[in-house]
């Protein structure tokens, strides 16, 4: 598919995750900091879910997904968020590790719009497998997620949680 114009705002969908430390704050923070990004403005974010580990151990992770408009391409815009993750203390010592912070980049323009480099695959080759992240994206972006989806994702664990102080936002 043909790179869009980096001049007009796209939409991108971010998946945000934690599991250590003060996740709520962590990915409160990063919202934040992804909404000051040069280029970005804040559309949508999902309610937070508390979700088990996939294919990993460790805590509970609390998730959410956003959308947010931007004028970055989409591998500027992976570096910006890969810089957040390390200034909330990410590292990477194994795959799927317990983590301070995840942003995961979905979706670019749209859910069927293809990118494929070194660095990023887009749309994020297994956003239809995780319950963590299509009960967030079934919130902010209902018309995008059929029922058929969700119910390949039912048996894992993903329970929506209430706005709160730790997360004032309200589902778009």
């Amino acid at each position: 598919m043909r790179q869009p114009p980096e001049t007009l705002p796209q939409p991108a969908w971010i998946g945000l995750g934690a599991n250590l430390g003060d996740a709520a704050a962590a990915l409160r923070k990063a919202v934040e900091a992804i909404a000051a990004l040069p280029g970005c403005t804040l559309e949508a974010v999902s309610p937070l879910y508390r979700t088990a580990p996939y294919e990993a151990s460790g805590p509970d992770f609390l998730n959410a997904v956003i959308r947010i408009a931007t004028t970055m391409a989409p591998e500027p815009l992976l570096r910006a968020l890969q810089a957040i993750e390390n200034d909330a203390g990410r590292t990477r010592p194994y795959r799927n590790a317990p983590r301070t912070l995840d942003l995961d980049l979905l979706w670019y323009c749209s859910p069927s719009y293809v990118f494929t480099s070194d660095l990023l695959t887009l749309p994020h080759p297994r956003w239809q497998t995780r319950a963590f992240v299509l009960r967030p994206l079934a919130d902010i972006a209902p018309a995008m997620i059929d029922a058929e989806l969700l119910q390949h994702v039912s048996s894992q664990q993903a329970q929506r949680l209430p706005s709160s102080a730790q997360w004032p936002y309200a589902a778009a």
